[in-house]
């Protein structure tokens, strides 16, 4: 049971690390919202925390971003997107 939650983890993380690099690489989206999701990325690949922990960080620069009106929607979704899957990251 511990095994298949701790895989299900990683798996989601590299869901939402793959959906926030697209944001990253997208000259399209304002250099703010870019730079936020740097910092989501670095709160997701910081191993001295738990998954759940990491997922909280990353949730609560997303989540400050994700209100900014010069965002794409195309980006909005994929930031909505990270944090519907961050949401369910538990330790």
């Amino acid at each position: 049971m511990e095994l298949s939650r701790v895989l299900d983890n990683e798996v989601k993380l590299r869901n939402a690390i793959y959906l926030l690099m697209s944001i990253v690489n997208d000259t399209a989206v304002p250099r703010n919202i870019r730079r936020a999701a740097t910092e989501a990325l670095n709160y997701l690949r910081d191993e001295r925390y738990t998954p759940g922990v990491r997922a909280a960080n990353a949730v609560g620069v997303l989540d400050q971003v994700s209100q900014d009106p010069n965002m794409p929607l195309s980006a909005r979704t994929k930031v909505w997107q990270v944090i519907a899957i961050l949401e369910t990251i538990h330790d």
